[in-house]
């Protein structure tokens, strides 16, 4: 009886290769699965899944992952306002993580001998992979041809047709990588360390001019409500704030990071929704937070996306993270009033109860009611005391 291999499959060319060599080379029997995290239409799905077939795999399942995603990984994303170097909202990488999460339980539900993916050995997601698969599926054996094989394009093609294998073989000009949490672009302008992508190689295309106002409702720090518009589930908003925000361009960037194997790569990534969603709800927590808890929010936040970025995300101290990141966000509940532009966005202002900068305290620079002017001449001379002591000794040694 054949040994079961389960493969992350995507229908490109690496992972078609791997279901004709596992299969035929190996004698594998070959179970595919796609986990969709956003990136893919009913349509594109059924095709990829017909494609599956022809090469030969015993069976193929699709896991529509876009809320499980959203629930795993994202919306600590947004707790944490989370921007790797303070530009990209970790697109690829988070959901990276949430398919090799469901790949593990699918070899697990198949009692599988071994589980595969398409990874190359010059990227990070060769590492995401392999460490959720040993964690999560100890003893499996991890199979990964186009890594071990050290495969060039050319040479899966020439592999795949000797087999008969009829598919689009044409390179695109750019690598592009969609899902619920934004797009990446990779291309020539992205392999050295100058160079902008041209119009023509982003997904979105600008189609929207002029001004648009919109508002977001937070309720505990997730995204419910777009323009008085309720969801039931916030990747429902983030898609609908998708399709508002994308046509003018906002949320394109390139990245500069270091992998987990340590070189630094750029890579091109459009996220309007995305970069909308965490500059709304910083602007909402700044309201409604006090300063200590914004501190550690971000001492704390930096850490896990780092973490993240780098496929931990097993490890229990994200657990506590995420916890403490939760319950930060009891009164981050409001309205943010958005003006968007091409290519750029800006925020207006805020809505709710727990704004802290209500004026029954005081207006900031004018007046205050809280507190006398003899109240600030004795805090301020106690909140200086240790400096002044410190000052004194030192100017006097």
């Amino acid at each position: 009886m054949a040994k079961k291999v389960v493969l992350g499959f995507s229908g490109g060319l690496d992972t078609s290769y791997c279901v004709k060599y596992l299969g035929e080379d190996m004698g594998y029997e070959v179970h595919s699965i796609i986990v969709n995290t956003g990136g893919f239409n009913a349509t594109e799905l059924a095709e990829i899944e017909k494609h599956a077939y022809t090469l030969g795999v015993k069976s193929h399942t699709t896991v529509d992952a876009v809320k499980t995603y959203y629930d795993r990984i994202i919306r600590y994303l947004v707790y944490g306002n989370v921007l790797k170097n303070n530009t990209y909202p970790l697109s690829v990488s988070a959901e990276r993580l949430s398919q090799a999460l469901h790949i593990a339980e699918h070899a697990q539900k198949l009692g599988a001998d071994a589980v595969a993916h398409g990874s190359t050995g010059a990227g990070n997601d060769q590492v995401r992979f392999d460490m959720i698969f040993h964690i999560m599926i100890p003893g499996v054996e991890i199979i990964t041809p186009i890594r071990d094989l050290k495969l060039s394009r050319e040479e899966e093609i020439a592999y795949l047709k000797a087999k008969g294998v009829e598919m689009n073989f044409d390179k695109a000009l750019y690598s592009i990588n969609k899902g619920l949490w934004g797009t990446s672009v990779g291309g020539r302008e992205t392999l050295s360390s100058k160079g902008l992508l041209p119009e023509s190689a982003w997904p979105t295309q600008v189609t929207k001019n002029g001004e648009e106002e919109i508002v977001l409702e937070f309720n505990k720090g997730e995204l419910t409500g777009v323009n008085e518009k309720k969801f039931g589930h916030p990747s429902e908003a983030i898609q609908y704030l998708q399709q508002l925000a994308g046509p003018y361009g906002i949320g394109r960037d390139i990245h500069v990071g270091d992998t987990i194997i340590g070189i630094k790569g750029r890579v091109g990534f459009e996220a309007a929704a995305p970069m909308v969603i965490l500059k709304a709800h910083h602007a909402l927590e700044k309201h409604v937070l006090t300063k200590w808890q914004l501190q550690w929010k971000d001492t704390l936040s930096q850490f896990y996306g780092n973490w993240l970025h780098e496929g931990q995300i097993l490890d229990p101290v994200m657990r506590d993270i995420e916890s403490f990141l939760e319950h930060s966000q009891q009164n981050v509940t409001g309205k943010v009033f958005i003006q968007l532009m091409p290519y750029r966005f800006q925020v207006i202002g805020i809505e709710s109860a727990f704004d802290l900068m209500s004026s029954k305290f005081g207006k900031y620079g004018e007046m205050n009611t809280g507190f006398t002017g003899q109240d600030v001449r004795g805090f301020s001379r106690i909140f200086g005391n240790q400096t002044g002591i410190w000052k004194a000794v030192n100017e006097n040694s």
